[in-house]
């Protein structure tokens, strides 16, 4: 099965609802193969104190089949030493509820339905019956009811949506985000941390991924193993759209089209041939799966028209890259080129994506640390038509700002990738309101040369001093500026998560 890493926050959720001395009802979701019911399988059968607990895994059958199956497991909790009668089933749901209320009067019940929504998508009404059973039985008992799903739109339009019929009736709401790279020293301690980053450029922070990893091997042999020579993952992400969407083929032409670096509707349009008034209802489609999401520059606003559409999932988004447009090589056998593709790529690839999100996860960790001397609330990256940042963070009541630049190459990085970011984007991306303060943050794979850390430390000395030089020229105040390798970040990372 794996060693059980992470999740600290989680479990100690999940205690803190089973202490309760009232009803609680946890809904829990997160995209498929991330982990949701090692977590909750885990918590219940390593906690020191007797739990009495109803487990259920629906899958995707008819309605009859569901009410037979969790039928069955209700007796076996209330009935442990009795022999299941082959035909017995709760008539319908209100009875189930009816029946969980009465064996949770008195003392505490788990009862955890594991992929709910399939048990929504053939019968649909249970959703109105809990709602009932709840509001009239259940929140007047000891129950400790948790329903978890992986199509995240079917939870949100069930749960979370104002107009939910379950709107409002959770005691809890979890998301299960993957786990984060920082867990991955600890789970992979055979592979360097330039190694950990391949690895998490691929499979991301997917648990059931992570088990299939063998680290007697190279990153790349494991990928060539698992995805591309008819490996087990090598249709997970066909899998993956098939069990979230009906006719998926617009769907994966959009998805490689974002692969392939095209991020705005016109050119998605272009690239499909979807006419962007259809497009807008498969992007929002592909935003409630958790596939997708439209990213908009941290100093601009929601509806900015400088927004761009990012695959969120990292294995999607190897795949769409590297994998969906060569499937008929691999099926042919012909999984050295496409291993080879994948090693003249993964470095830009690693670059654009993973590295900018490590760099910038490491920002929302240092802020939370309070390791450095500002304190944004918003993190992402910024951008206008003629300037990019990699890393950014504002807040707009201190007047606070972080720009940072993130370099993936061969070689310690140079001091006029600095004097670009101060002297150059700074004054293109910095809000035009007020005077602003502002952080700067370095990250690069094998660090900064002598020059680099020369200008790092004039900057840091004038800022220290407060007494004129060129730094204080600007019409923003530098508050200083960091600079980080990967071996920082690796260590930092590991620490905080």
């Amino acid at each position: 099965m794996g060693i059980f890493v992470g999740r600290k926050r989680e479990l100690e959720t999940l205690d803190e609802l089973w202490r309760s001395p009232k009803a609680e009802f946890l809904v829990l979701y997160g995209r498929r193969r991330v982990g949701k019911t090692r977590l909750l399988t885990h918590w219940f059968q390593n906690k020191k104190e007797p739990v009495r607990v109803i487990y259920w895994a629906a899958d995707q059958d008819n309605k009859e089949s569901h009410l037979r199956q969790f039928s069955a497991e209700i007796f076996k909790c209330a009935f442990p030493r009795a022999s299941i009668p082959a035909s017995f089933s709760y008539a319908d749901w209100n009875e189930i509820w009816e029946q969980l209320g009465e064996m949770a009067k008195n003392e505490r019940l788990v009862v955890i339905i594991d992929e709910f929504p399939y048990v929504l998508a053939s019968n649909p009404v249970v959703a109105s019956q809990l709602q009932r059973a709840w509001d009239r039985v259940l929140e007047k008992t000891h129950i400790m009811l948790c329903l978890s799903g992986s199509h995240l739109g079917m939870m949100q339009k069930e749960f979370i949506d104002s107009k939910a019929p379950l709107y409002g009736r959770a005691t809890r709401i979890m998301k299960l985000a993957q786990l984060p790279f920082g867990i991955t020293k600890q789970y992979f301690p055979n592979y360097s941390a330039e190694e950990r980053v391949r690895l998490y450029s691929v499979f991301g922070g997917v648990p059931h991924y992570w088990k299939q990893i063998d680290q007697s091997i190279a990153v790349i042999e494991n990928v060539d193993r698992l995805v591309l020579s008819g490996g087990l993952l090598q249709n997970e992400a066909i899998t993956m759209l098939h069990e979230s969407v009906k006719e998926p083929q617009n769907y994966v032409s959009i998805l490689k089209a974002i692969a392939t670096g095209n991020r705005t509707p016109k050119e998605i349009e272009s690239h499909t041939g979807i006419r962007v008034q259809h497009l807008t209802q498969y992007l929002s489609n592909l935003n409630d799966l958790g596939f997708v999401t439209r990213r908009v520059p941290v100093t601009g606003t929601a509806t900015s028209r400088l927004g761009r559409y990012a695959i969120t999932d990292p294995f999607l988004r190897f795949y769409f890259r590297f994998v969906a447009s060569r499937l008929s090589q691999i099926e042919l056998g012909q999984t050295l080129q496409v291993s080879e593709e994948l090693r003249r790529h993964w470095v830009d690839f690693i670059g654009t994506h993973t590295w900018e999100e490590l760099s910038q996860e490491w920002l929302i960790r240092a802020s939370n640390q309070s390791a450095i001397p500002v304190f944004p609330d918003e993190i992402g990256g910024t951008w206008t038509n003629d300037a990019q940042v990699d890393v950014a963070g504002i807040n707009y009541m201190t007047k606070e700002i972080v720009l940072g630049e993130c370099k993936w190459t061969l070689q310690r990085e140079k001091a006029n990738v600095l004097e670009s970011l101060v002297e150059g984007k700074t004054a293109r991306v910095l809000p035009k309101q007020g005077t602003w303060k502002v952080f700067y943050l370095g990250f690069s794979k094998e660090g900064w040369n002598e020059n680099a850390q020369a200008y790092a430390e004039r900057l840091n000395a004038e800022v220290q001093k407060k007494n004129g030089g060129r730094f204080s020229e600007f019409p923003w105040k530098i508050v200083g500026m960091r600079l980080l390798s990967l071996a920082d970040v690796d260590r930092d990372l590991a620490l905080w998560s």
